[in-house]
């Protein structure tokens, strides 16, 4: 990919990381909008020629913009990252890029576009030749076009490292898996004031479905599901023929997601002649402790011997491309990118100082795992 560093690692320059971060920020990038995607991968790779003296592949699936640039290696180390956001065109008219005393501000400047452009840094500064980078452009709506590029580049993978916003700095050694329902009810219209018994009442319907969905949580597992957005009607005075619901559901084991994906195929109308229709499925696994632990540990051993402090990870209930990249039992370490706070809220910031410091943790974890004598063990 580059030239082999020396045996020190190298300071990236903060000032020239910075810059990088604020044309990436005000590169708007929302994930519904292809063109302004496909123009922010025009940047990235420029950036990714900037700093590493080559320009990735570019991949079009269904009409959207993937970055990926291979080393050659057999077994690389695979950094993971997207470019983005959940912010609409037009967020940075009225909250630009900004920096105030350490911290950096910007749609998107913490998750992820500053843990972009620390690995970017972290993989030259590494100077190793098995490094691979891998950029989506859809991961913030469930990575429809990107998931079998991330797993076919991972299972080549010795490790992956996930260039995600930390939990004030600390990784990411666990995320609940995700999955993503919707829960569809046919009924019977009919006049509400002429003969509203001849019709079949689909919020009525929905209304027992509802209920019984809520009842397929598990607190004590941490298993969540969630009806979230409901819709009925047409208007006022027609009973319902038609109703839905989109349910969340989040859960720390594969298991836990099967149990409740049965419990939700298994429902059964409540009104004669209702149907139920169910649409949707599991989107990410989980990223189970078990993927992560031995890396989270060659992270630790890395940060003390640099003298940067590092907290203990952190189990999460968000999920992100590194579920996707454990769930086929590659050893994943997420949370490696920006530190700070806010994601996908205004005002998410990201610390300017800790831009070089993390970029050579990971440049000090890339090194280690790649000068490995035991590629299949990342301990």
């Amino acid at each position: 990919m580059h030239e082999p560093a020396p045996d020190v690692l190298v300071r990236p320059d903060g000032a020239t990381m910075l810059e990088q971060v604020e044309r990436l920020v005000m590169t708007e990038s929302p994930s519904d909008d292809t063109a302004l995607t496909t123009r922010c991968a025009d940047l990235v790779g420029d950036l990714v020629h900037d700093v590493l003296g080559e320009r990735p592949h570019r991949l079009e699936v269904e009409g959207r913009t993937h970055l990926l640039l291979r080393s050659g290696a057999r077994r690389p180390v695979l950094l993971l990252a997207h470019l983005d956001t959940v912010w609409p065109a037009g967020t940075t008219a009225e909250w630009p890029f900004s920096v105030d005393g350490d911290w950096a501000t910007g749609p998107g400047v913490f998750d992820m576009k500053a843990g972009l452009v620390q690995g970017l840094h972290a993989a030259r500064a590494a100077g190793a030749d098995g490094v691979d980078l891998l950029v989506t452009s859809d991961e913030e709506i469930g990575s429809p076009t990107s998931r079998l590029l991330i797993e076919r580049e991972a299972a080549r993978a010795r490790a992956v490292l996930v260039l995600e916003p930390g939990v004030e700095g600390a990784p990411k050694t666990a995320r609940k898996g995700v999955s993503m329902y919707t829960l569809r009810v046919h009924g019977r219209a009919s006049h509400a004031g002429l003969e509203p018994e001849a019709g079949v009442n689909a919020l009525v319907e929905l209304a027992a479905q509802v209920a019984a969905i809520h009842s397929l949580q598990a607190p004590e597992a941490g298993t969540t599901v969630t009806p979230t957005v409901a819709r009925a009607g047409t208007t006022s005075n027609t009973v319902p023929a038609q109703a839905q619901v989109a349910v969340d559901v989040r859960a720390w084991t594969a298991q836990e997601q099967d149990r409740v994906d049965a419990g939700l195929r298994a429902l059964t109308p409540t009104l004669p002649g209702a149907t139920l229709d169910l649409l949707g499925g599991v989107n990410r696994p989980p990223l189970e402790s078990s993927a992560s632990a031995a890396l989270m540990a060659r992270a630790a051993r890395c940060a003390a011997e640099l003298g940067i402090p590092l907290p203990a990870g952190q189990a999460v209930g968000g999920a992100s491309d590194g579920n996707f990249t454990a769930g086929i039992g590659v050893p994943t370490l997420d949370g490696l990118g920006a530190v700070g706070r806010g994601a996908h809220a205004r005002g998410e910031r990201a610390s300017v100082a800790a831009l070089p410091e993390r970029a050579v943790l990971v440049a000090a974890l890339i090194r280690a795992l790649t000068r490995d004598d035991s590629p299949e063990d990342p301990t």
